[in-house]
């Protein structure tokens, strides 16, 4: 048998660019990974850890999937990679041969050398064994005599919102440090985190502002106890959540001629410096992103759209990674949020916005140019919202009147939340005095 395709890493980018591969080529196909032997949806893990779902219902394919399209599984962790004889090394001793190589080995927490993060009980929440640990580590549910009662999250961002969900569901006291003087203050404005801080802490989680850990203490058994903070409050604890965002797993690339930065440096078409070796996913960091595109973004859906390219590119159809506008999704608890475009946590002369406060929790940041009136992005929470709609006003470049107008078109729940389009929409126009086209929502429905 040929040597192939190999694909280092079985996450949403690799799987997706060996069956897209699949689909346009006969040719073989080894898909490696040290994590699990099948793909699983990683941002279903926190469903399983709190008993909404099994790990195997996150497992989009039934194990015969792979056999059945002849892509061959080895779980094994690489060790080497030589580029010059296109060989890798693997921990069971073996050597692996390729004729092209696809490096998706994702994310890994990032630390930041604090005394006593090697402890028992510090641990991020990124991969299959950090569910593990967890799940080790902490209460069972209903389970009151567990000796982990207390928790510490270093970190203010959706990792760590989802990891207080977790563990506020097995009963523990949850206490997060926030950098900033409100929640995720690094991307969300400062009106939307002061209606965020509120929520999250209605489910009971404390939240500690400017603040940092200086070192984490040990007991005798080397496992975690407490937390000291910059301001050094001592804070008790059996678990610390490593929350402070993600890095690429590229470390075993020394020495291998790989050009990297802060991730595998890839041009349009996600190849390397190296002719046929090619990097996706977590791990990928675009030479030259796309206007309103950074070069590295760890999110699911830009690993799934790599993989949907690569795998033709690989097959023989060269096809350019082009990612539209930017958009991510996520959930305070039960606030679903929705960010479409840039809104800037803090914007400059050139970006007005313009925030709307619909009660219940529901409300909308809307960012525009303040002279051409161009639309630059909007920020949801509460209201499930299209993602077509906004990518068409991107894209096109329509002025912010024009889109607030329209906007009953972008609602994905209209049966439900009819009445909040006419409220915001009379808001926006007599707060900014930008009028828009009335008729404009019939013209873009009939499109």
């Amino acid at each position: 048998m040929g040597r192939g395709t190999v694909i280092i890493g079985n996450g949403v980018a690799g799987i997706t660019t060996a069956r897209h591969l699949r689909k346009n080529s006969d040719q073989r196909i080894q898909v490696i990974s040290a994590e699990t032997p099948y793909f699983f949806s990683r941002t279903a893990l926190m469903y399983v850890y709190m008993g909404h779902m099994t790990f195997e219902q996150i497992q989009p394919y039934e194990n015969w999937f792979w056999e059945k399209n002849n892509i061959e599984l080895i779980q094994a962790r690489v060790e080497r990679l030589h580029p010059q004889s296109k060989t890798l090394e693997i921990n069971t001793g073996e050597t692996l041969q390729y004729d092209k190589l696809v490096i998706a080995t994702g994310s890994r927490t990032r630390y930041f050398d604090w005394p006593g993060q090697d402890l028992k009980g510090v641990q991020g929440l990124v991969s299959f064994q950090d569910l593990e640990s967890l799940e080790a580590n902490t209460p069972a549910p209903f389970q009151k005599d567990h000796p982990a009662k207390k928790a510490v999250i270093v970190g203010a961002g959706l990792i760590g919102v989802e990891l207080a969900e977790m563990l506020r569901t097995r009963g523990m006291e949850v206490t997060i440090l926030v950098r900033d003087s409100y929640f995720w203050g690094n991307v969300i404005t400062a009106n939307e985190g002061e209606i965020i801080n509120r929520h999250i802490q209605s489910h009971g989680v404390k939240l500690k502002f400017k603040t940092e850990p200086r070192e984490m203490v040990g007991d005798e058994d080397d496992r975690v106890h407490k937390v000291i903070t910059t301001d050094g409050e001592e804070i008790d604890c059996q678990i610390v959540g490593i929350c402070t965002g993600v890095q690429p797993n590229i470390e075993f690339l020394a020495d291998t001629g790989i050009e990297t930065n802060r991730g595998i440096l890839v041009n349009e078409y996600l190849e390397t410096n190296i002719p046929g070796i090619y990097a996706a996913g977590d791990c990928a960091e675009v030479r030259k992103p796309r206007t309103g595109r950074r070069g590295l973004e760890p999110v699911w859906y830009a690993g799934r759209m790599m993989g949907e390219v690569l795998g033709p590119t690989l097959a023989g159809n060269p096809t350019p990674y082009k990612p539209g506008p930017w958009f991510n999704s996520a959930k305070f608890f039960d606030i679903e949020y929705q960010n479409y475009g840039n809104v800037s946590p803090r914007p400059s002369e050139n970006e007005k916005h313009y925030f709307w406060n619909g009660g219940q929790n529901r409300f909308i940041t809307v960012a525009y140019h303040p002279g051409s009136k161009k639309f630059m992005g909007i920020n949801t929470f509460g209201i499930r919202m299209r993602h077509a709609y906004f990518d068409k006003a991107l894209s096109k470049e329509w002025e912010v009147g024009k889109v607030v107008s329209g906007i009953g078109a972008a609602n994905f729940n209209p049966e439900f939340y009819k009445k909040w389009v006419r409220k915001f929409q009379s808001d926006f126009e007599s707060e900014t005095g930008i009028k828009g086209n009335k008729n404009i929502l019939k013209k873009i429905r009939s499109k």
